[in-house]
């Protein structure tokens, strides 16, 4: 007698919105489905699961969530056995009103319970009725969970949840929750474990990297940690984002600049330049204050890239304060900037306020605003013509290179640069070449490399591997138009 067929592993795709912080989230979604027997989906078949982490930041979040549910509504109607499930910012705040208005919906967890999904998926698949589970506090830290990265080169790794601010305009703390910090253990032991697989590169991730160590009570504890990641063997490139003015201190500046495989790259919001708008905003810092934190920080490493993000058209903003906001640029000379029109987010003081600034007046000073970065950036790119750059190969970075026959990888400080290779440069590879021309975006190196060193990250590339790693408890902003 034969035996049955083992049953076919079900498919899953997880589709992923907004900052870095949900990226790693959906690779920890990956992570903790694959350990529950899932496989990738194929990109041209139906996944048997389709996950959706959200973003609850931008104005049109929801619209585009539910447009992307009514797009995948006739899918499931064909397909009544295919699951659907929403986590992330937007389900933790509109929770069952998700289910209320995509009925056709399986599951709606939150952002502090990524580890229920696999529990919640079967729930619904036995009752045959969505479940929604969203919990008001963290249920287990995220880097706890096991993760598929994404990358076999670059990895992000969390040091921080939450966010003890209370900026008017921003609905992440009320979404994340208070910071919850990770023992610095923990997270040395988790960029080990990459480090060992090959990684060269890893991203510190928080909402306000430079307050870690709040929980624990040392104030030090981002100059430290910076430090320790020096230490580890392998690891070659460490950046972190973001960064809070209100924090920032000079034990950090000195470790950046001290420690040789921290990245002289700092991506630190500024959102105005007006003090009345910071204000408002309840930023706890001032314009004098942040020039001044780069003024310290180019005077330890004048190489620097630093980028930052701004808001134009805040609740009660004139002309003046506008005004304020292109001096400020002018003087920071941003390598670039993340330029953001306001939008009401419901739930947040700043959606109350009196004086919203009408959206025609908005758009033509977010146009100034662009305009005058623009050429910011452009100027700095052009100094760099004719230096070296160490270049780390990366995938998926250059959208022309195929037409041009070029790669494309980012340099220490971060800028993205398209440069003539070989055939046997590969991403993860590091490669050294000089660059030809500067643009507003992006840097080119159309010469000779000057060299081609292969890494074990490439190999792992070239063998299709990415790092999968256990939960580990013992004890990435680019630079360059937004995509």
């Amino acid at each position: 007698m034969n035996a049955p067929a083992p049953a076919a592993a079900r498919t899953y795709e997880v589709r992923t919105y907004g900052c870095q912080m949900n990226v790693h989230d959906s690779e920890r979604i990956a992570g903790l489905l694959e350990s529950a027997g899932y496989v990738p989906a194929d990109t041209d078949g139906v996944p048997d699961l389709v996950v959706f982490n959200t973003c609850a930041v931008r104005e049109n979040a929801d619209n585009r969530l539910y447009g992307n549910l009514g797009h995948l509504r006739p899918t499931k109607q064909a397909n009544p056995a295919m699951q659907i499930a929403v986590g992330g910012c937007l389900a933790q705040k509109d929770r069952g009103e998700i289910v209320s208005r995509a009925p056709w919906v399986d599951v709606v967890f939150g952002t502090h319970n990524i580890g229920s999904l696999p529990i919640l998926l079967e729930r619904a698949r036995h009752n045959a009725e969505a479940q929604v589970e969203i919990l008001e506090s963290l249920e287990v830290f995220p880097s706890t969970l096991p993760t598929r990265r994404d990358s076999a080169y670059s990895g992000w790794v969390s040091i921080s949840v939450g966010c003890n601010n209370t900026c008017t305009f921003c609905i992440v703390p009320s979404l994340r929750g208070k910071e919850t910090d990770r023992r610095p253990g923990d997270v040395l032991a988790e960029v080990r474990a990459l480090a060992a697989e090959g990684v060269l590169e890893v991203t510190l991730l928080g909402q306000n990297v430079n307050s870690y160590g709040v929980e624990f009570g040392d104030r030090a504890a981002f100059g430290k940690l910076l430090r320790a990641c020096g230490e580890i063997d392998g690891l070659e490139r460490v950046r972190f984002t973001s960064p809070h003015p209100r924090d920032f201190t000079d034990d950090v500046i000195a470790a950046m600049a001290e420690t040789p495989n921290v990245c002289h790259q700092l991506h630190m919001p500024l959102q105005s330049g007006s003090d009345r708008v910071l204000k408002a905003m309840r930023r706890s810092y001032r314009s004098g204050r942040y020039l001044d934190i780069l003024s310290r920080v180019r005077d330890a490493m004048p190489d620097a890239a630093i980028t930052t993000d701004i808001i134009v058209g805040f609740p009660g903003e004139t002309e003046e304060d506008f005004a304020a906001t292109l001096e400020v640029v002018r003087e920071a000379r941003f390598a670039s900037a993340f330029t953001f029109q306001y939008s009401i987010r419901p739930g947040t003081p700043a959606a109350t306020m009196p004086d919203q600034v009408p959206k025609a007046v908005v758009q033509e000073r977010y146009e100034r605003l662009i305009a005058a970065q623009e050429e910011i950036s452009w100027a700095g790119n052009r100094a760099l013509e004719g230096r070296r750059a160490e270049v780390l190969v990366a995938e998926g970075e250059g959208r022309k290179d195929v037409a041009t026959g070029r790669m494309s990888g980012r340099a220490r400080d971060g800028r993205l640069v398209h440069f003539v290779a070989g055939d046997a440069v590969r991403p993860g590879d590091v490669v050294e070449t000089v660059i030809t021309y500067g643009a507003p975006h992006h840097l080119v190196a159309d010469g000779a490399m000057l060299s081609h060193r292969r890494t074990r990250a490439g190999d792992a590339y070239e063998a299709g591997r990415t790092p999968a790693t256990p939960g580990v408890l013992l004890g990435m902003p680019t630079i360059g138009a937004p995509r």
